[in-house]
């Protein structure tokens, strides 16, 4: 996973699921939205709530709460999608609340699994003084079995 490192400071789109905050490197965010209409997707994994139409580009929606085991819920009008580009696709990722760009110490990222581990997913750990920051790994999200069947789902929506 990339980072964008300025002056020993890495930049990234924090926000919240569940209660837990989270983030991504702001060198793979695109962009944060409100919530907008999600269509279904036949075939496609289980992790994908189904695709949105961007400005005419069919984006598949990953279901993040589905992929930490989380409880599924109903977003609501303050729920938000981030626009996030992985190394296959860009993916649009429902998330309770987008709680901006924040910079932290290069340094101050930890491994994974030096403080949490066997969890999945995650590039990095901050300790906060009010808590963790997860850093998200988009690329490692999906298991070759699910890359291959969105794939496959996409490519039916196109015809």
């Amino acid at each position: 996973m990339a980072f964008q490192v300025a002056d020993s400071f890495i930049r990234l789109v924090a926000f919240v699921i569940d209660g837990n905050r989270y983030a991504l490197s702001l060198f793979a965010v695109e962009r944060v939205l409100p919530l907008i209409a999600v269509s279904p997707l036949p075939k496609a994994p289980a992790i994908a709530l189904g695709v949105i139409n961007l400005h005419g580009e069919i984006i598949p929606m990953l279901d993040v709460r589905r992929r930490f085991g989380f409880p599924p819920r109903d977003y609501g009008a303050s729920a938000h999608l981030v626009i996030a580009r992985t190394a296959r696709r860009t993916v649009a990722l429902p998330v309770d609340e987008a709680l901006g760009v924040v910079e932290v110490a290069a340094g101050a990222v930890r491994p994974p699994d030096s403080v949490l581990p066997g969890i999945g997913h995650v590039a990095g750990v901050v300790a906060l003084a009010d808590g963790l920051l997860l850093i998200h790994d988009l690329d490692a999200f999906f298991s070759l079995e699910e890359e291959r069947q969105l794939a496959e789902a996409l490519e039916g929506e196109k015809r």
